[in-house]
């Protein structure tokens, strides 16, 4: 009777075994591939957060630089009527309204002050200077004896920087003259 109340005793057999370790091994390897998944998620995250933290530095700075080219754009106008005022007044004029010619000098120069002070800088070209596309506009050509092509012949308004941007290039004209 002692036999009968005996359970037989499970015999893990070589192949329950190699069935049981590789279903082991297939779970760690699933759990190998999510933690790499999981991981790459991580960093991809990281990064974005890195350069999301980069672009919004770089737009504050920019914000801070050039925040104010609309109204610095706004003043160029200014700034040119009151340079074109100095230029019309002759002699006798300057003789006559002195204090005016003084007044118009004063207010040009603290607008440039304030210009200078904001980063704002004058582009000043002179005649007989190359011709640079990233700082000038053509206006006109025109073939003048004693120039070579590309040579700038007139200014009509000087050009302004903010920075290292460009606000409004210098309106000049161009010589067209062929070399001989």
């Amino acid at each position: 009777m002692n036999e009968q109340n005996e359970q037989p005793t499970e015999d893990i057999t070589e192949e329950d075994q190699l069935a049981e370790i590789e279903d082991l091994a297939d779970e760690i390897a699933r759990l190998t591939a999510e933690r790499d998944e999981f991981r790459d998620k991580f960093m991809r995250a990281l990064a974005d957060a890195e350069n999301s933290r980069k672009r919004a530095d770089k737009d504050r700075r920019d914000a801070e630089q050039y925040g104010g080219s609309r109204l610095a754009r706004d003043l160029l106008p200014v700034h040119d009527a009151l340079t074109r005022a100095l230029d019309a007044a002759g002699e006798e004029q300057r003789e006559a309204a002195k204090a005016l010619i003084e007044g118009v000098e004063l207010t040009l120069r603290e607008l440039s002050n304030v210009f200078s002070k904001h980063g704002i800088t004058v582009i000043r070209p002179e005649p007989g200077e190359k011709f640079d596309p990233t700082y000038h506009e053509a206006m006109f050509e025109a073939a003048v004896p004693g120039t070579k092509a590309g040579e700038i012949i007139q200014v009509m308004d000087n050009g302004f920087r903010l920075h290292d941007r460009l606000l409004r290039p210098a309106k000049v004209g161009v010589s067209s003259t062929q070399e001989s």
